[in-house]
């Protein structure tokens, strides 16, 4: 079993990558209370799968590690989409990116 700081750590580290993931899905004429929500399950969906990871089921036992591992990833992946990905453009180019080749593929 990890500890309380290990798992918060891995989360933060996941949640600082996870906008550039969820970017891939996300369309740019979504609503922005939709990419919200896309945003918030996926990141809850990434604490879970992360907090499992880094130290098995058995970290589920142990509240305050599975709510600071899936809270840690919730905070870094809005933080860092809210001051790095947005303002450098890069998460809203993915969006672009990936929504012009699903349009010419379908």
């Amino acid at each position: 079993m990890s500890s309380t700081l290990e798992v918060i750590g891995t989360g933060s580290a996941v949640g600082a990558l996870l906008p550039l993931l969820t970017a891939v899905v996300q369309k740019p004429h979504w609503a922005a209370n939709v990419k919200r929500t896309v945003a918030l399950v996926a990141a809850a969906v990434g604490g879970i799968v992360t907090v499992a990871s880094t130290g098995g089921l058995a970290q589920f036992q142990q509240p305050v590690t599975a709510l600071g591992g899936i809270a840690a990833v919730i905070a870094a992946s809005q933080a860092t989409y809210d001051l790095l990905w947005k303002p450098s453009k890069i998460a809203p180019s993915v969006e672009a990116v990936t929504s012009a080749k699903a349009d010419q593929a379908g």
